[in-house]
């Protein structure tokens, strides 16, 4: 259960992150649209868990193979801008969001 200090945090960073991949898309993921669609941060705010949705998903590994590799110029960028709300800038790991594949997965088996 998240507190609602992570929770103020985690909104915090998923708007800012989303905006940094909005500009850096272009660099890292051109034609891609990369969102962000769920941060879970740690208790102690070291380690923030970002969800990324990718469309169209085709190239999904190879996208998400590119922002981990600029996973280090992202969170200082994040850094940046949040150094005022926050004292520590949490360690960013990334994970895929599948969440629309499933969905889309059900709608198939539902319509055949």
């Amino acid at each position: 259960m998240e507190s609602t200090r992570q929770k103020k945090i985690a909104r915090l960073i998923q708007k800012e992150l989303a905006e940094i991949l909005r500009r850096k898309s272009g660099e890292i993921a051109p034609g891609k649209m990369i969102s962000v669609t769920v941060v879970r941060v740690s208790p102690d705010v070291s380690v923030a868990r970002i969800y990324i949705s990718v469309f169209p998903s085709e190239e999904k590994d190879k996208v998400l193979a590119l922002v981990k590799e600029h996973l280090s110029t992202i969170r200082y960028e994040l850094g940046r801008q949040v150094h005022n709300q926050l004292r520590i800038i949490p360690e960013l790991v990334v994970f895929p969001d599948d969440s629309l594949d499933y969905i889309d997965n059900i709608d198939k088996l539902l319509k055949s």
